[in-house]
């Protein structure tokens, strides 16, 4: 019987072994499964931190460009994006008709940054846009043209009288056409104007639904090579004010440090066009869907480089303001300086390259 305690001890340490290895097992697995769920969980936060500094990033809409120039260069060339992620931004390139288009989009908070012609900016004024001028640049008149059809009777301005015209309202081919016709003592009363946007006076004008068409390039070289169209005038002593780059005052307000990357890099994108013609062709041969060769010739049409915002620029931007109130074609009267930023605003944002050709 002394010997009964002894076993009796020994079965009972066993089964306490027992329970003890499977407490232990049971706890090991437990303690494994939370350390994976904990880990997972940190993952997931960590993964819920990092989403939003790329969901934060700010987006800055600047207008596509589809012709041969500095703005489609600098788009494909990627340097501003690279220059706007250290800020905080990331670009993107919307497409639009024509320079009206771009400032109803501008006005609706669509776009960012429009570059037009002298007269989509005064229509837009006359809307009650609250727009920034930023920049101008050379004039380009060869880039514009009068198209007629290849076989038309048509040889000079002045047998455009009564014949149908067609243009984008409130654009360059607008202005032009007023310029032209008065050239030769008319109105532009005395054609039928045919508001359309480019895409739609393409067709028109390719089923010769239309006597005349005042557009830009890449649409003049690509009616001409399908023998649809030959230029009847283009606007080389015609055009007498430059492009204008601008924005709201509310994103100019928000953002000059993203405006003055724009214009600094824009300028570069433009000496480099200047200089590298078989590049640029090379480059913008899908966007305008015309071969090499095409592409450098028409690159002579085009004149390069940012042009600074001074007196002279703001006068003469008046002058086709009240041209356009003369005519009719807007409801008030519209004194453009309310859009034009003072010499020292735009000496903070202009490179300063450009500044020196004052």
């Amino acid at each position: 019987m002394p010997g009964l305690p002894t076993k009796f001890n020994f079965w009972q340490r066993l089964k306490i072994a027992r329970r003890s290895l499977l407490f232990v097992v049971g706890y090991c697995l437990v303690l494994s499964t939370t350390l994976l769920s904990c880990n997972a969980s940190s993952n997931n936060t960590q993964q819920q931190v990092a989403a939003p500094s790329n969901a934060a990033k700010q987006v800055v809409r600047i207008v596509r460009s589809k012709q041969l120039s500095a703005l489609a260069v600098l788009e494909k060339q990627g340097n501003l994006e690279k220059r706007l992620e250290l800020l905080g931004f990331k670009v993107e390139w919307p497409e639009f008709a024509a320079g009206p288009q771009q400032l109803e989009a501008l006005n609706a908070n669509g776009l960012d940054i429009a570059s037009t012609a002298e007269s989509p900016p005064i229509f837009a004024q006359a809307a009650g846009t609250p727009l920034v001028y930023l920049a101008t640049t050379s004039f380009s008149g060869k880039a514009v043209s009068l198209l007629v059809p290849t076989n038309s009777p048509v040889k000079a301005i002045a047998d455009l009288k009564g014949k149908k015209v067609a243009f984008q309202k409130a654009s360059i081919g607008h202005y032009l056409l007023v310029k032209a016709l008065e050239s030769v003592g008319l109105k532009l009363s005395d054609v039928q104007s045919v508001f359309l946007p480019p895409p739609d006076a393409n067709v028109a004008f390719s089923q010769g639904k239309v006597d005349g068409w005042f557009i830009w390039e890449p649409f003049v070289t690509r009616a001409e090579q399908k023998k649809v169209g030959r230029v009847l005038v283009d606007g080389g002593n015609l055009r007498d004010t430059g492009n204008f780059y601008s924005t709201t005052k509310q994103f100019y307000q928000a953002h000059p440090d993203v405006i003055k990357a724009f214009l600094e890099e824009l300028e570069k994108a433009d000496l480099w066009t200047k200089e590298h013609r078989e590049e640029v062709a090379q480059l913008l041969a899908p966007v305008t869907q015309l071969d090499v060769p095409t592409l450098e010739i028409m690159h002579a049409k085009y004149d390069y480089g940012l042009r600074p915002i001074t007196e002279q620029v703001i006068a003469k931007q008046q002058e086709v303001a009240d041209k356009w109130y003369s005519l009719g074609q807007i409801p008030k009267k519209v004194n453009v300086r309310d859009g034009f930023l003072t010499p020292e605003e735009y000496a903070k944002i202009t490179p300063s390259d450009v500044l020196a050709k004052k």
